[in-house]
């Protein structure tokens, strides 16, 4: 099982963070690839930290569907299944107009330059045709505002349904588009004038227009 040795470690984080973050990145672009086999002792090895640990990542990564674990024979990353695109978009795209209606209470000047220079930012990436880096703007962009909508609930479920979109973005080499970047224009231009109704429409409509371009 070939894992990298020059990747980050995240500091001021206990063995387990380190450990359930590096592992669940593995497994979103691949370098755990679906359906490999995980060892627990090679893995705490390239990550520097005990089996315990990484014992720990490994249950919770099954509980929210990354890998399966077969006591006394093995533990596999799952399988992506495309179709699930069409169970995980929907939620997504609720919470996050939902996101973006409690925004609108804490909006600033600074927050909106932020987006602005977020979007020119995923504009570039697209227009360079570098789409990997496009789907990482495009969801620092959608993450700036469910973090201003200040509402934990919504970023815990968020964080976990976007892990798996990410995922199958990755895998299925899903392509933003030019019009994304307008849709991102319309949502911040109803967010600076306050819009609560038609900022949240905007935001759902960004969500779940992929799912009638793409056969999922």
């Amino acid at each position: 099982m070939p894992i990298p040795t020059d990747h980050s470690k995240p500091v001021r984080k206990t063995a387990k963070e380190n450990a359930y973050n590096q592992i669940l990145h593995w497994i979103i672009d691949g370098t755990l690839y679906p359906g490999e086999k995980l060892n627990d002792t090679e893995l705490a090895n390239a990550l520097g930290v005990s089996r315990t640990p990484v014992r720990e990542s490994l249950q919770l990564l099954e509980s929210q569907g990354f890998v399966k674990m077969f006591p006394g024979k093995a533990t596999q990353v799952t399988e992506v299944e495309k179709e699930s695109m069409n169970e995980l978009l929907p939620p997504l795209a609720v919470l996050q107009a939902l996101s973006t209606e409690l925004a609108i209470n804490h909006t600033t000047p600074e927050i909106i330059t932020e987006l602005k220079q977020s979007n020119e930012k995923f504009k570039n990436a697209i227009l360079a045709q570098d789409y990997r880096k496009a789907l990482i703007i495009d969801e620092q962009f959608h993450q700036l505002i469910v973090d201003l909508a200040n509402n934990k609930y919504i970023t815990t479920i968020v964080e976990k349904l976007q892990a798996h979109v990410r995922r199958l973005f990755f895998h299925h080499s899903i392509i933003l588009s030019m019009k994304s970047v307008e849709e991102h224009n319309k949502i911040i231009r109803f967010i600076e004038l306050g819009d609560k109704e038609q900022a949240p429409i905007a935001m759902r409509y960004n969500w779940l227009r992929i799912t009638k371009e793409y056969d999922f």
